[in-house]
């Protein structure tokens, strides 16, 4: 089972259990959130304490801005006396990118598409839809299809052998499974073509096949077919009538892209007035007041361009809702902390003028 195989297989198990694939990633974010907890507490402590530490580290830096090694050798010896990681902060961004590439890999992946391809969830229309992709209707005989379209086929098959018997198998390479016949002309029956060499069998079994049953997927416009292949001159052949279709722009996911920027935003802005500090660099101010203006900006820019399926904006929106509570509550944890520090310092100075007093 490879790992897009397996984030399926996850999702599916999920939606069993809270009934839709849309709960299923929501269930999904808040595990990996809760699992990473320990490290966004580590990484807010690092941030506050990078703020309260900025003067001093500013103070190293405008006295040693001439020798450059010097100041790397005394930045350090800083860090070490203060116990202080500055690239502590950047150990849970560096962990949740493999989860969205993951998620983002199986989300738009044919296997996908055939287990959950039509689900909707709130307003969002489909999970697997992108910003401006066509989701065909799947399984009903005409497959949609736009000049430069291309076909792959699913991993799973099920071939049937002279005798009559039949086994299911795995495709290999779907993405290069299946080959056009002459020229694709949408509106028009397209001939398709798969070689017995994807078709993961003995050598000897290959010779025995009569027919297949594989489902193709249009990639570009999310929709597939279970099609009949019949065996003809060493190659599986099957045709499908096809309809011209559009890109039109999905509304659905345009507000998740604003939902994402809108809960992006509010939740830099939690962190940032929560790390403020009264000795705080006014420079660093600003470097924050613009990265948390131009960050979302140049994000959305990114997703309009790449096309996110709405199941990841999902994933990324509720990220960043656990992410505003998570802050919070983790501030309120770190205020307490501190009072408790303070009030024990408290308690021994009284404690000693006492003594001092009895003296």
């Amino acid at each position: 089972m490879d790992f897009i195989t397996g984030t399926i297989w996850f999702l599916t198990k999920l939606a069993d259990l809270v009934g839709s694939y849309g709960l299923a990633i929501i269930l999904l974010t808040i595990i990996v959130r809760l699992a990473m907890w320990h490290l966004n507490v580590q990484q807010q402590r690092s941030m506050k304490m990078m703020q309260s530490l900025q003067p001093k580290i500013k103070a190293i830096q405008d006295r040693y801005q001439k020798n450059p090694q010097m100041m790397q050798q005394k930045l350090m010896e800083f860090y070490k006396e203060h116990k202080f990681n500055p690239m502590g902060g950047c150990l849970p961004l560096l962990i949740q990118m493999p989860i969205f590439i993951l998620l983002y890999s199986a989300l738009i992946s044919p296997q996908f598409i055939q287990v959950a391809g039509d689900q909707h969830f709130l307003f969002i229309k489909s999970l697997a839809t992108t910003m401006r992709a066509t989701a065909g209707i799947s399984e009903n005989g005409i497959i949609g299809a736009a000049e430069g379209d291309k076909f792959i086929l699913a991993n799973n098959a099920v071939v049937y052998f002279n005798d009559g018997t039949e086994e299911k198998v795995k495709v290999k390479d779907p993405a290069k499974a299946v080959d056009i016949v002459g020229e694709l002309k949408p509106g028009e029956d397209v001939e398709l073509a798969v070689s017995l060499d994807h078709i993961d069998l003995k050598y000897s079994e290959l010779d025995k096949i009569a027919k297949a049953k594989l489902t193709v997927t249009n990639s570009n416009i999310r929709e597939n077919e279970t099609l009949n292949f019949e065996r003809k001159d060493g190659e599986l052949i099957a045709s499908i009538p096809t309809v011209p279709v559009n890109k039109t722009l999905h509304w659905d996911v345009l507000l998740l892209i604003a939902l994402f920027a809108i809960t992006m935003i509010i939740s830099q802005r939690i962190m940032m007035a929560m790390n403020k500090t009264e000795n705080m660099d006014p420079n660093s101010v600003a470097l924050q007041k613009s990265m948390g203006t131009f960050m979302p900006l140049m994000i959305i820019g990114t997703f309009v361009v790449i096309p996110i399926p709405a199941g990841v904006l999902l994933y990324l929106i509720t990220s960043n809702l656990i992410q505003i509570l998570q802050t919070i509550l983790i501030n309120k944890q770190m205020e307490m902390e501190d009072k408790a520090k303070k009030d024990a310092v408290d308690d021994a100075e009284l404690k000693n003028a006492k003594n001092a007093n009895k003296k």
